[in-house]
């Protein structure tokens, strides 16, 4: 059972160990399970997705936040007193909108954004990005799957955020052990189009059986800094996806860019927003390969500007050491083949790899290859994607534009 909208005194507690409240006091919003002095079993009365009550180990009210079995023991929504109910989640997601205004994101040539990012946004767990009228609503955790329908809700009545649909998508974001058998399907509204702006550039979103939500919003800036580079270049894009690099590219006046994805059904949403945009265009040509093959086989010197954008290496950091190596390696054959005044997009999504981790990965690339390496941008996620200044850990996205000679 959840109660999502119960007040704060009336809730379930959960009681810190003596020393445990510091981080808490300093508004971090996780609470580990090694903080509590007893995690609650089967039968306590206290479900996965529950609001509690988290208090220090002197009684006293640190606030309220989702409940969920694992090393994340609760997820803090709030600190003090305060009801987790549809005012809550209006709030919330109203502050959020209006951030996203202040930043110019939804105008007449651009209104895909994303609008909630979890931690960034004071709702842990919650991911929300909006493609046109459409919202793709993501739970990472037990409680907002069970607070989607509220959230959905909440999230129509509020006029300036122009949705009408509301698809929920977290088949494979969920705890597996939770046991909550989440279905992907609208919640509100349908099916009306797939097609959203970014930057007077169109794109087919498909949130139905894409990965993620459909679409990686968390490049837009680093495409439109492509985009000014691409001019005359010949351009390759590794790990393409959806070619939204590719798209940008060639509305930057690249001579040629090629798309490389080990996956068809990649290469076919590449292909499909490339004509979406510049119909017919001879420029581009597209490869369903493996990314490591295709960079092997390929002739030195074929490119001057390459975009590396693999998927997250690393998930979890049991994988960190490979993971590096596998940026060395991709890297490395980058810096090998790439024609002398290269440029080079290179990019971690792994949250499990630190800044200065991923450079060091791809200095020792560029030092095995011998070649002349400037540094010219370090990138990052854009300001849709906030960083909550006291969970470090939502910075994810790192990248490094670089100049080979």
């Amino acid at each position: 059972m959840t109660s999502q909208s119960t007040p704060t005194q009336q809730l379930p507690v959960l009681r810190l160990r003596r020393g445990k409240e510091d981080s808490l006091d300093r508004f971090h919003p996780w609470v580990f399970s090694g903080a509590l002095t007893e995690m609650p079993q089967e039968g306590s009365g206290i479900d996965e997705g529950d609001l509690v009550s988290v208090v220090a180990s002197d009684g006293r009210v640190i606030g309220t936040g989702h409940f969920q079995i694992g090393s994340i023991a609760v997820r803090m929504l709030s600190f003090g007193d305060e009801t987790i109910d549809e005012a809550f989640y209006r709030r919330r997601l109203s502050e959020a909108l209006r951030l996203r205004m202040a930043l110019g994101l939804r105008r007449d040539d651009n209104d895909a954004f994303r609008l909630v990012h979890g931690e960034g946004d004071f709702l842990p767990g919650l991911v929300i990005d909006i493609y046109g009228d459409t919202a793709v609503l993501q739970a990472h955790s037990p409680g907002m799957h069970f607070a989607r329908d509220i959230i959905a809700r909440e999230l129509v009545a509020i006029e300036e955020a122009g949705v009408r649909n509301v698809y929920y998508k977290s088949e494979t974001t969920l705890p597996y052990k939770a046991r909550l058998d989440p279905q992907n399907d609208y919640i509100i509204g349908s099916y009306s189009g797939n097609i959203a702006t970014e930057n007077g550039l169109r794109f087919h979103i498909d949130w139905l059986r894409g990965q993620k939500t459909g679409f990686f919003v968390d490049q837009r800036d680093n495409r439109s800094l492509l985009r000014r580079f691409s001019q005359g270049r010949k351009v390759l894009n590794m790990f393409c996806y959806t070619g939204g690099f590719s798209v940008y590219a060639l509305a930057g006046g690249a001579s040629l860019v090629h798309s490389v994805d080990s996956s068809a059904k990649a290469i076919s949403l590449t292909d499909a927003n490339a004509e979406l945009n510049f119909p017919g265009d001879p420029r581009h040509k597209s490869y369903a390969e493996d990314a490591f093959k295709f960079l092997d086989n390929m002739e030195s010197g074929a490119y001057d500007l390459i975009v590396l954008d693999p998927p997250a290496f690393a998930k979890h950091r049991s994988a960190l050491r490979n993971a590096l190596r596998g940026y060395q390696r991709l890297n490395a054959r980058a810096f090998e083949k790439i024609a002398p005044g290269g440029i080079l997009f290179t990019f971690s999504c792994s949250q499990a790899v630190s800044k200065e981790q991923f450079r060091l990965a791809v200095f020792s690339a560029a030092a095995q290859s011998r070649r002349k390496v400037r540094i010219l941008h370090q990138l990052t996620q854009p300001a849709d994607h906030p960083v909550n200044i006291y969970h470090p850990e939502g910075e994810y996205l790192k990248g490094l534009v670089l100049y080979v000679e």
